[in-house]
């Protein structure tokens, strides 16, 4: 039995929004280009870039800009949002999702929105697109426009960030009662990743806040259609979840530097503890040092009680390190 083939290359799913007339549809993988040509909607079509033909279907798409086509099949990994002619695009950053589970690992969504489109790609599925996808089936009516789909994709960007946080606060304070236990303990492996997913989130995160204020910013002819509310509310939600993601930053920065504090403590307990056994075993070195020589006469080399002698030498020697510590205040 022959499986068919779907028209559109690479394609993950692809809805059509008619708001004034029916809910959305999601049309099946066999459907055709002409399905989606709507007067009184607009389309939500999201492709895999991993296949090599979707950079030719989308040249070949009509009503796109050429800044549009590059903007949906680059492979930059950094977040970008262009207004520009009625239409936005760039890359947004997400979360990738595994099959069975989901991940930290960062991927990039790239999106064009116009007045009767949003078409995104992506090389790695993605935890976000997947969470609004579901949003979507659960209640279409709440996404009249392309832009509202675009602010959901943000939102559930949001959405996952509140939950890693959640989850990172959880795991700092896991690290926080071992590194404040009575007990020291080198939490430093344990401690990196986390700050290093952390620190990268913040970076993309402030970049994609500013980017957004940029956007919002632009003139009104430029914008599609209700993208200004819709920048003003998502800039909102972004400003909200980057405050908790610099805390935790901070917060994992304080405990790197409280644990190196503590290990340096230890380290300068150990140093303190070998310099003092050091301080008392060298007049004793030095003593049987001396006596140790094969020279000639040397004293206590006659008679029984030599040994005597010399081991009461070493205890005084001893005696006079441990005094002269204390009276210069090492003890």
């Amino acid at each position: 039995m022959d499986i068919p083939h779907p028209t559109i290359p690479g394609l993950v799913w692809a809805y059509r929004f008619r708001p004034e007339i029916e809910p959305c549809t999601r049309l099946p993988p066999d459907f055709r280009l002409d399905d989606l040509q709507v007067e009184d909607g607009f389309f939500w079509l999201h492709l895999n870039i991993a296949d090599a033909r979707v950079a030719a279907f989308i040249e070949n798409m009509q009503g796109l800009d050429d800044s549009v086509r590059v903007s949906l099949t680059t492979h930059e990994t950094h977040p970008s949002i262009v207004v520009d002619d009625g239409a936005l695009y760039g890359t947004l950053v997400d979360f990738q999702r595994e099959f069975d589970q989901e991940t930290r690992n960062i991927g990039w969504l790239h999106f064009a929105v116009g007045e009767r489109y949003i078409i995104t790609t992506r090389l790695q599925p993605l935890r976000s697109v997947d969470r609004l996808r579901a949003a979507i089936d659960k209640n279409p009516k709440r996404y009249p426009t392309p832009s509202h789909v675009f602010e959901g994709l943000v939102a559930e960007f949001q959405r996952t960030l509140i939950g890693l946080v959640m989850e990172t606060t959880e795991e700092l304070n896991a690290i926080e009662d071992f590194v404040y236990d009575t007990a020291p303990r080198d939490e430093r492996r344990r401690l990196a990743p986390v700050r290093r997913t952390v620190v990268r989130l913040h970076r993309h995160l402030r970049t994609v806040l500013t980017l957004m204020r940029r956007a919002s910013a632009a003139d009104d002819e430029e914008m599609p259609s209700g993208f200004e509310d819709v920048a003003a509310r998502l800039t909102s939600r972004l400003e909200a979840v980057d405050h908790d993601v610099y805390a935790l930053q901070e917060r994992a920065r304080l405990l790197h530097e409280e644990i190196d504090s503590k290990l340096s403590s230890e380290t300068n307990r150990h140093l303190y503890i070998l310099s003092l056994m050091t301080a008392f075993l060298l007049p004793p070195t030095l003593v049987t040092g001396f006596f140790g020589m094969n020279t000639g006469a040397l004293p206590f080399t006659e008679g029984t009680e030599g040994t005597i002698y010399a081991a009461s030498f070493i205890v005084a020697s001893i005696l006079f390190a441990w005094v002269l510590l204390r009276r210069v205040g090492i003890l």
